[in-house]
């Protein structure tokens, strides 16, 4: 068979299974296992294909029909301009994400803090993308960046070494222990995107996500277990002018908003994502108390 040829089997496949982007994840695909892009797909395309190639592309596809998440299966995903390794165990990258990092960065230095000392806190670290990104964009930033869950710790330092980033710090550590946060004092910024899934609505998420971590997606009974823990325990780490910034859910924008300000935090905005959603929540803190007092 030609390559083309190939390619178009899995295709088929994909489609057949009614996976959302067929062409797309074929493409992925077939580039992890024969090197080619769309590109050169179209200029080699009637090339032959060898055989052992040929079914370990299949091999693939197959996985993906039955739901497997695209991104564990390629072990790697894009976010902003770098590439994470990711696998099972870890949050997929998401490109809404981005709009966090973006908007947490434009505000640093939009009020002065991006000076050499500046430090912060990213929660709930995940894979690194949040606190990779930041640290991308604002190169004096140094910040602790937090995972609890031994495999998604995996990624992180994984990923923290592969892009020889010097100014992040990943640390095992539960955000929500009320005494995580005690040693940690006079921070210019929390940011974290936190499990904000409804217990309940779980079940109801696509096979491919109910395939991500539970512990990643599960915010408890209404989706806000994280932002009660933020609000509670980390804000008051954040020194007076510091700033707090988080990913939300669909319809979780006031109730995060009214958390935060009962903490203290003043001058909240809420910033909407390409689809239009509610997707951060950052403000300014007017009252911070820390720890070293």
């Amino acid at each position: 068979m030609t390559l083309r040829q190939v390619y178009q089997k899995g295709k088929v496949l994909l489609e057949k299974a009614g996976i959302e982007t067929p062409a797309f994840d074929a493409a992925c695909l077939f580039q992890k296992v024969f090197g080619l892009d769309r590109q050169q797909l179209i200029i080699h395309g009637t090339e032959t294909a060898a055989d052992s190639k040929a079914d370990a592309y299949w091999m693939l596809c197959e996985k993906r029909a039955k739901g497997r998440p695209l991104q564990y299966i390629l072990g790697e995903w894009p976010f902003m301009d770098f590439t994470l390794r990711v696998g099972d165990g870890v949050l997929v990258p998401r490109e809404e994400t981005e709009l966090l990092v973006y908007t947490v960065a434009e505000h640093i230095k939009s009020a002065g803090l991006a000076r050499a000392d500046l430090q912060g806190a990213d929660l709930c670290g995940g894979s690194g993308a949040v606190a990779l990104g930041l640290s991308s964009l604002l190169p004096r930033l140094k910040l602790f960046c937090a995972e609890f869950y031994e495999e998604a710790f995996h990624y992180l330092e994984e990923n923290v070494r592969l892009l020889e980033n010097k100014a992040v710090c990943p640390v095992r550590l539960d955000v929500l222990s009320p005494e995580a946060a005690l040693p940690v004092s006079r921070l210019d910024l929390v940011v974290s995107n936190p499990p904000y899934v409804a217990a309940s609505e779980i079940a109801g998420l696509q096979r491919e996500v109910q395939q991500e971590p539970y512990t990643a997606l599960d915010g408890g009974e209404d989706g806000l277990l994280f932002y009660r823990a933020i609000a509670r325990r980390w804000i008051p780490q954040v020194r007076p002018g510091g700033i707090v910034a988080v990913e939300i859910g669909e319809g979780q924008a006031q109730a995060v908003m009214k958390l935060f300000h009962d903490a203290g935090v003043r001058e909240l905005e809420v910033y909407k994502d390409f689809n239009g959603l509610d997707r951060v929540v950052i403000g300014t803190v007017e009252n911070g108390v820390s720890s070293s007092g």
